[in-house]
């Protein structure tokens, strides 16, 4: 069986020397890898530049992420070869596409001038106080995943910041449905903490609860490939 990962987080251009990144470190991605690659099963890991990885296996197969299009590419390239996607990685939600000083922005009589415009320069110059940065919406990978494999397992993954169960479950269900995936992994960020990682495996019929890193591995582990085989029985 072959199993695609994503893990860690994307950074976003600005410059040769400037990018928009986050905090994802990949090391839930990491431990999710390692219970399939112990159980025998071929790993394709897409992580991040910064994320943690697994030690190296004949049974791994480690592609280097940089930016959500180079995640899309290898996406579309290798989710038709897997039985399973889990989605875990971080992706940037905007990416830079022209900064520049306040002032030109400020005297500016048309905004819409600056969405069609590019730095030429390989490094922004920082002379200004101050600089504004034009950002354009990133398309959501999960969407495209099915598309790419529809009878592909998919689990996305949800995070939330401070808002109640009830809301969490609705998040993750409207995420389930859009995107057609088998199940979204829901986690609120003020419940990840000193060792702590408190989330729900959520599907059509309910939700299943983790505590830990090494619960929701074994969890996400256990539950797709009960349904990678009842699909093959059916």
């Amino acid at each position: 069986m072959k199993v695609l990962i994503t893990s860690g987080g994307t950074t976003e251009n600005i410059d040769k020397v400037r990018g928009i990144t986050n905090f994802a470190t990949g090391s839930l991605g990491k431990i999710i890898a390692e219970k399939y690659i112990e159980d025998g099963h071929f790993v394709i890991l897409l992580a991040g530049k910064n994320a943690k990885l697994p030690d190296p296996s004949d049974n791994l197969k480690i592609i280097s992420i940089s930016d959500t299009q180079s995640l899309d590419e290898n996406m579309a390239k290798y989710v038709p070869q897997v039985d399973i996607v889990i989605h875990s990685m971080a992706v940037s939600d905007y990416s830079p596409i022209y900064m520049t000083d306040f002032g030109e922005v400020a005297t500016s009589n048309d905004l819409n001038e600056f969405l069609n415009m590019k730095n030429s320069s390989k490094k922004i110059s920082s002379k200004s106080d101050y600089q504004v940065l034009f950002l354009k919406k990133n398309p959501k990978i999960i969407s495209k995943i099915k598309e790419y494999n529809q009878d592909v397992i998919l689990v996305g993954f949800k995070l939330l910041v401070g808002v109640s169960k009830k809301e969490l479950f609705s998040v993750a269900r409207t995420s389930l449905n859009k995107n057609k995936a088998d199940y979204i992994f829901a986690n609120d960020l003020e419940d990840i903490f000193d060792g702590q990682h408190i989330g729900y495996l959520v599907d059509e019929n309910g939700e299943k609860i983790a505590h830990t890193k090494s619960e929701i591995a074994d969890l996400i582990f256990t539950t797709t490939l009960q349904k990678l085989k009842g699909e093959a029985n059916g």
